[in-house]
């Protein structure tokens, strides 16, 4: 009897236990509530967009604030649990393939449903189509200046006279998507950011084995993180291909040989991440301090030479000129900031300037103070963790994503501190959301 049970052990061992199937539930209950009524049409979390998802209209109702917040609160609820479950319990309540299911439905229902809470992918297709269409620079003009095109409608409003932030590799990158119509191009940057997230999650793996890491918590922590899948993936955003090449980097220096070669390939994968979005380029200086050797310099400097090159030849010196998009974006404050919030709190009516060179004076500081605790031998990959976490919360401008930036680095990093810091942040960005739930029903 007993060595005919022995089997049946095993195999319910390997089993997703009964909390594992509840909390799996729950996380993809609330995420079809929110593709379905997000699909029933045009509302505050769902910008206007090309009809991708006819398919799904009439199942649900209009997406309103509170729906979607009480989605949200579940979906982090459930997130907690699977972390909880998965380091108290491990494989005895939860098995790596039910993990990893879960993770590829997520992607599936995000990438057949429509666009949820922002426009920031129309503003990349009309960038494309601007260069390949109507040949306009997208360095010097914003999208008002093709208002005859059919994707103007989709830009939100507060970009249509705005030219594009994004890296010259970024904007060639996204310029064969100018031909591919609407419909076609949306479904191009959705495919760009699943498959950017895959990459991301396989890079991640790979680093926490190399880190002798537990790859499951790793994964699990990133990929079922609500405002990873559900801001992030959700929208989009070309944050995720900044996220790939980070870890691809990262994952060249943790080779078990990285060598020379590795090192300046590695800073050269950054150089080209930080010209598809400039706030990568913040890992350089910690990864050349760490390793202490001319490789990752030259590599950088050929990286600059070749990407300063291509975005001259193709745009023109604004192409080159990087950090006049960043000054006018880091003059910006959204509601959703924490030096907003603090400045409310502290009876002033908004961020003065006074208050944007006290933030960058601060954010300076912390830099430097890494750099130099980086030179004594801290982890440079917390360092730049810490350092991107620091960013997100100085910034007068923060977006939900922009605390993405820090999550990858925070999971394979020696100092837990980081991973717990950044899903503070994360809480209290969530906590920020929840107001409308205070107000009665209507």
């Amino acid at each position: 009897m007993e060595s005919g049970s022995a089997p049946a052990r095993a195999r319910s061992e390997r089993m997703p236990a009964a909390p594992a199937w509840l909390l799996g539930g729950l996380l993809l209950a609330a995420l079809l509530e929110i593709s379905i009524d997000a699909a029933s049409g045009h509302s505050p979390i769902v910008p206007r967009s090309p009809n991708i998802d006819g398919w799904l209209s009439g199942l649900g109702e209009h997406l309103g604030f509170r729906i979607f917040l009480i989605a949200l609160l579940v979906s982090c609820g459930a997130y907690a649990g699977m972390l909880a479950l998965w380091t108290f319990a491990r494989e005895r309540a939860i098995s790596k393939r039910f993990v990893i299911g879960l993770i590829a439905l997520v992607h599936l229902i995000l990438f057949v449903g429509p666009v949820i809470l922002s426009t920031d992918v129309f503003s990349y297709i009309a960038y494309a189509r601007m260069g390949v269409l109507h040949g306009i620079n997208p360095y010097t003009h914003g999208p008002l200046s093709i208002a005859g095109d059919p994707i103007f409608h989709d830009v939100g409003q507060d970009w249509v006279r705005t030219a594009t932030a994004y890296g010259p590799v970024y904007t060639l990158l996204s310029y064969p998507i100018g031909w591919l119509g609407l419909v076609g191009g949306l479904f191009a940057m959705k495919l760009e950011a699943t498959l950017a997230s895959v990459a991301t999650l396989v890079l991640l793996w790979r680093c926490a084995k190399l880190r002798d890491l537990d790859p499951m918590f790793a994964l699990l922590a990133v990929a079922l993180n609500p405002i990873y899948y559900l801001y992030g993936l959700g929208g989009s955003h070309n944050d995720l291909i900044m996220l790939a090449a980070m870890m691809f980097a990262v994952s060249l220096t943790l080779a078990q040989r990285p060598g020379a070669r590795r090192e300046g390939e590695a800073a050269a994968v950054i150089v080209a991440g930080a010209l598809i979005k400039a706030t990568l380029g913040v890992l350089l200086p910690f990864m050349i301090i760490s390793r202490r050797r001319l490789a990752p310099i030259l590599g950088t400097l050929v990286a600059l030479a070749a990407g300063a090159l291509i975005a001259f030849i193709a745009f023109g010196v604004h192409g080159v000129d990087i950090v006049a998009a960043l000054n006018r974006d880091a003059a910006l404050v959204s509601t959703d900031s924490f030096a907003t919030e603090i400045a409310h709190l502290l009876g002033k009516p908004g961020v003065f300037p006074v208050d944007h060179a006290l933030l960058k004076a601060g954010l300076v500081v912390i830099f430097l103070h890494l750099l130099w605790r980086t030179w004594r031998g801290y982890d440079w990959i917390a360092a730049s963790g810490w350092t991107l976490l620091a960013i997100s919360v100085t910034s007068t401008w923060l977006l939900a994503w922009y605390t993405l930036w820090p999550l990858p680095l925070a999971v394979i990093s020696r100092d837990r501190r980081l991973f717990v810091a950044t899903l503070s942040i994360q809480s209290l960005f969530v906590v920020h959301q929840l107001a409308p739930l205070a107000l009665p029903v209507k």
